[in-house]
């Protein structure tokens, strides 16, 4: 990118013609618009048949299997209502092991006898599709010989209208399995883990009493992103390729002077933050926050609580979303954990819960928690999930990406615990004693200015150094990469708390069994939980290094990397817990951890290649033209009978940078020539040898671009790009 072509980027960022603000987001629009593209309660009460319309709930509500019968009913139904709407096909929406959606369309249109055609829609069509389940990841379960797969209606998470200028699409969200039954995506087995964790805590609800017969993960991922100029990202063959920059200097002002948090939002950004508001907002996507977060250019948006199954769905389509809207505003949207370096990167906080169909959070302490003995009982079960999972945890969001963003500017460490509070970890502490006599109380703010009201303080503070944080009625799993799909974490989660729960009713059951009473097996398992695994419950500062050694000392888990952590994966515990589920047998589980294993090969090899194009065909040609232009100059001089060490100096640094730039570039492709070795090996590989060698280049790439003349540097650098709004 010539000094010309920069100049008139800028050109066209600073008069960007605004769009009319997004009407159908003002305030006495919304609970109107909210839904409608949604086929969703209210639409399946006035359209289906009033005992299909109960069958289908009790499928949604209760998880009893649906009757094939209604199918058709229910499918004709669903299409008469999507056509009317202006839809001609429809699409089973599914969740590979890609980390990203996945659709085929079809028209309901059939030819008919007088050479018509009419829209005709199946209870097959509805419940059953059959994608090529060798063209997705499979970790080995598919191969080419093997290729049928099949789409399952998933009838618990809404379907709904995706649409644009020239029409609209039925969109049926499904899950993906092979024809040997086993799980090929992301949904199928959360379904089961949300199942699983639903049985065993309903027994545990069961000895408090409680006529609950469900129980419900529930969730609401905060969602962090990055909006830039399009015209900065089309000359970035590193966004476009890699989404993050593999190049670029740190600009002299980057979020030293925390003024872009919860700053005003530019016009243009929030224009385009309303129309995404009010694409999601027809589907039935609860977003409730939206915000300036730390860094320059990064954003927020939040949703309300949901059942996680849904939640999960609703997520891939607010990233869609983000991503589909961007480009109408001339903006580009990056999803990446960590688009620009040296400023915050983007996670996706995972703030997770479960409630029983009675409406009730578990996890909801009340006002005296010290009195709540179900909340403890849970509650203690989490720390448990989390200690003896830790491993699982790690890996459930050990991705490439993530490698670059954990362990500082606000994002967790590495090494999984548990925020509790102070009001927690006290009444903890009493517990341990033995003896539980208060819960310790916040207390009255008052901030000395007469006008303003008093405040209810918080019993404890928030510690956003935390990568599982207790944040007054729910956990916020802190470590979620922002582009990742937030299920397998879900599921890991899930699969944890279980097993927990599991431990917990097995042990109450039995001290039931030998006569001991109930007040006096939970004071003692309490006791026991607390004593076990109070070495996951830290409350400190995760960055620091005091906390790496004492976590050290306390026997956690530390890996850094994703070569390190993803093998948990496949620790004997781990296996054993997803197989006596039944969330994943051990096949199924290996195969994700040969997908993520080659989708980190991949990545690495990806952004390594790219480097080694950017210095080659960007970098080293402008670094050459100006080293030129120098000696040019300082031949001048000479010539002139002059002169200048300085000149000769600065020659002679440019030229001793220029060499040490072309010298690691030939090091990094002399290292991705290394294709011998299993998965594994390559792993490691990349990340002991490629990886520094990428880190090496950047760092003389980055100080070339402090030197060459703007004129002459051929990419937008973080400071064009990070604030030229």
């Amino acid at each position: 990118m010539g000094s010309a072509a920069l100049r008139d980027a800028i050109k066209d960022v600073t008069r960007w013609p605004m769009r009319a603000t997004v009407q159908e987001m003002a305030p006495s629009q919304a609970s109107k618009l909210f839904g409608s593209l949604t086929f969703n309660d209210e639409v399946q009460r006035s359209r289906l048949p009033k005992d299909v319309y109960r069958a289908l709930r009790r499928t949604i509500t209760q998880g009893e299997p649906l009757d094939p019968s209604v199918a058709d009913t229910i499918a004709t139904a669903m299409k008469d209502w999507a056509v009317e709407r202006g839809a001609t096909h429809f699409t089973h929406w599914f969740l590979p092991m890609t980390g990203i959606t996945a659709e085929k369309h079809d028209s309901f249109l059939q030819p008919g006898v007088d050479g018509r055609a009419v829209a005709e829609f199946s209870g097959r069509e509805l419940t059953m599709g059959e994608p090529d389940a060798s063209s997705f990841p499979s970790g080995g379960m598919r191969s080419t010989f093997e290729a049928r797969g099949y789409t399952a209606w998933d009838p618990t998470s809404p379907p709904w209208l995706l649409t644009n200028h020239n029409g609209a699409t039925l969109v049926i969200p499904t899950a993906f399995v092979s024809w040997t039954g086993e799980a090929l995506d992301k949904k199928t087995p959360l379904l089961r883990s949300m199942e699983a964790l639903s049985k065993q805590a309903v027994r545990v609800l069961r000895l408090f009493g409680s006529k609950a017969s469900r129980v419900y993960t529930t969730c609401g991922p905060e969602q962090e992103y990055f909006l830039i100029d399009r015209n900065f990202y089309f000359a970035r063959p590193d966004l476009i390729n890699a989404g993050r920059t593999l190049f670029g200097a740190r600009p002299p002002k980057g979020q030293e002077m925390e003024d872009q948090y919860f700053g005003s939002i530019p016009d243009r950004v929030l224009a385009c933050m309303m129309e995404v508001e009010a694409e999601l907002y027809k589907c039935g996507v609860p977003v409730k926050t939206r915000h300036n977060e730390v860094a320059p250019s990064q954003y927020e948006v939040a949703p309300i609580f949901e059942n996680a199954n849904v939640a999960t769905d609703h997520q891939m389509m607010t990233m869609e979303a983000l991503k589909r809207v961007a480009p109408k505003y001339g903006l580009a949207c990056l999803l990446h954990e960590k688009p620009f370096a040296g400023v915050n990167g983007s996670g996706k906080h995972l703030n997770w819960s479960m409630s029983d169909d009675l409406g009730n959070n578990l996890l909801d302490p009340g006002d005296t928690p010290h009195q709540n003995v179900q909340f403890l009982v849970f509650c203690a079960a989490m720390l448990r999930a989390v200690n003896r999972f830790q491993g699982l945890l790690r890996a459930a969001v050990a991705r490439a990406g993530n490698d670059h963003r954990l362990g500082a500017n606000e994002a967790p460490p590495a090494i999984m615990s548990v925020f509790l509070g102070d009001q927690l970890t006290d009444l903890f502490a009493q517990i341990e004693r033995g003896a539980v006599k208060e819960t310790k109380q916040g207390g009255i703010l008052d901030t000395g200015v007469s006008v303003l009201p008093k405040l209810l303080r918080h019993a404890g503070d928030r510690n956003r150094t935390s990568p599982f944080a207790f944040t007054g009625n729910k956990f916020e799993f802190r470590a979620v990469s922002s582009n990742q799909s937030i299920a397998f974490p879900n599921i890991a989660l899930n699969v944890a708390v279980t097993e927990a729960l599991d431990y917990v009713v097995t042990e109450l059951e039995t001290a039931k069994k030998k006569g001991q009473k109930h007040e006096t097996a939970v004071r003692a398992l309490l006791r026991k939980l607390v004593k076990d695994n109070k070495r996951i419950v830290f409350n400190g500062n995760g960055y620091s290094e005091e906390w790496v050694k004492d976590a050290a000392h306390r026997g956690l888990l530390n890996f850094t990397n994703t070569v390190e952590a993803l093998p948990q994966l496949l620790e004997p515990e781990v296996v054993e817990a997803f197989e006596r589920y039944k969330v994943l047998n051990g096949r199924e589980l290996r195969a994700r951890y040969e997908v993520k294993l080659e989708t980190y090969n991949k990545t690495i090899n990806m952004e390594a290649q790219m480097m080694v194009l950017m210095a080659n065909r960007y970098i080293l040609p402008a670094a050459f033209q100006y080293q030129t232009q120098v000696a040019q100059s300082v031949a001048a001089v000479k010539a002139a009978g002059a002169q200048s060490k300085e000149s000769r100096r600065a020659l002679d640094e440019l030229t001793g940078l220029i060499d040490a730039f072309r010298t690691r570039t030939q090091k990094l492709v002399r290292a991705l020539d290394n294709h011998d070795g299993s998965a594994e090996q390559h792993a490691r590989h990349f990340r002991q040898v490629v990886v520094p060698a990428m880190e090496a280049l950047r760092d003389a790439g980055d100080r070339l671009e402090t030197i060459v003349p703007h004129g002459m540097w051929p990419l937008p650098t973080y400071r064009e790009m990070l604030f030229i709004k």
